[in-house]
């Protein structure tokens, strides 16, 4: 996993060039302190850390396979809303997120019920941000902290009826607690996006420099093929030994008969 944003990184995954031909998108968005960045950390590398720094509003980035395909993942995890009181630039920032993004993912927090109020409210934004396209991208709603019983305070009931209110999927889920719970939200997700688009075609630069490399190669095998210029022969060693035989002996019949 590669943290493109910020320098340091959390749980650093090697990576190699990407080599893939689909790059999916995904903002994930939520009030603060709800657990955005540890289910894409859980998400991304398998790992749960407890302590991040919060509102960080980092870019992670990885390869996956899905469906035996490469695909590049890259989660916008953005920074935390306070609903206590939000400054305008954390809105801004968010819907610069949401028009980035191919599929938004909205989190809120089972033991903070400020945080599934909020809901309703930025999927609202979303709404605006893409009211001029022809269609919303996906969007699924999570709740975190599903382990933490002894403090919860959103009804069990009532994410699955804002879900259907608001039209997406809806899951309960533990970034600490259960990986494949959080896994399987995000690569259905992915699996779903990959199958909306299409295969990026190569870029002019690389159609450029593959004509020119044609180009090239047909020169080369242009001149491989014409025919080669017949090189001198090379003189005959007992022509020119008899020549020299001959030209001394004129020079010794010269010298006697003088």
């Amino acid at each position: 996993m590669r943290l493109i944003q910020n320098m340091s990184t959390i749980a650093e995954y090697p990576t190699s060039e990407c080599r893939s031909s689909r790059v999916i998108k995904i903002a994930v968005i939520g009030g603060s302190g709800v657990g955005k960045t540890a289910l894409v950390v859980r998400f991304l590398t398998r790992r749960f850390i407890g302590d991040y720094e919060r509102n960080a509003g980092n870019l992670y980035s990885r390869e996956v396979q899905i469906d035996n395909e490469q695909v590049a993942i890259q989660v916008q995890d953005t920074p935390g809303v306070n609903v206590s009181g939000n400054a305008p630039g954390c809105f801004d920032h968010m819907t610069c997120s949401i028009q980035w993004a191919d599929a938004i993912v909205l989190v809120y927090s089972v033991t903070d019920q400020c945080s599934f109020d909020l809901i309703g409210q930025l999927h609202q934004l979303v709404v605006r941000t893409h009211s001029d396209r022809s269609s919303m991208p996906p969007v699924i709603l999570l709740a975190n902290k599903a382990d933490l019983l002894h403090v919860r305070r959103v009804d069990a009931q009532q994410g699955p009826l804002l879900a259907a209110a608001l039209g997406c999927c809806f899951y309960e889920v533990s970034a600490s607690e259960d990986y494949s719970q959080v896994h399987g939200a995000f690569h259905r997700l992915c699996r779903d996006l990959a199958k909306q688009q299409p295969p990026s075609l190569p870029s002019s630069g690389s159609g450029a420099a593959t004509s020119t490399t044609t180009t090239s190669t047909t020169t080369t095998s242009e001149k491989r093929r014409s025919p080669l210029i017949p090189r001198p022969k090379s003189p005959n060693m007992q022509d020119l030994k008899r020549r020299f035989k001959q030209a001394l002996s004129a020079k010794v019949r010269t010298v006697t008969s003088v």
